[in-house]
């Protein structure tokens, strides 16, 4: 499994890297702190799953889903929002719409991520560890 974080703080891309190894999951995690570099990312190779913050510093991510989105490459890839100012159901309902699977407030249970992780990449197919 690969998983690209998408987010510029690298307080919660630690914590949320060293919660993840505490599940026991087994996956190569990349981190991009802008549209930019994710961009430049999935240009190389498609993650399993993105973990997207709705607030990145060049770019909204509903923006930047939408724009992923139109990708042949990149359609079906299962994103996961979080964020720690957009916690509106309004927002919520602005993410799913433009193709999230899922969105989280920060601070996020890991338990929860992993959960809806699992069930998201199940759906998709890209689920290696069933941990």
């Amino acid at each position: 499994m690969d998983i690209l974080i998408v987010d510029d703080d690298k307080n919660f891309i630690e914590t949320l890297e060293d919660g993840l190894k505490l599940k026991n999951v087994e996956a190569e995690v990349r981190v991009a702190k802008s549209a930019r570099e994710a961009l430049d990312a999935l240009a190389a190779a498609v993650p399993s799953v993105i973990i997207l913050d709705i607030q990145l510093p060049d770019m909204h991510g509903v923006e930047f889903l939408r724009l992923i989105r139109e990708s042949e490459r990149l359609k079906k890839v299962p994103v996961v929002f979080i964020s720690a100012k957009y916690t509106e159901p309004a927002d919520r309902s602005e993410a799913m719409l433009a193709g999230a699977g899922a969105f989280f407030s920060k601070p996020i249970d890991i338990d929860e991520l992993w959960k809806e992780l699992r069930y998201l990449l199940g759906r998709s197919g890209g689920l290696d560890n069933k941990k």
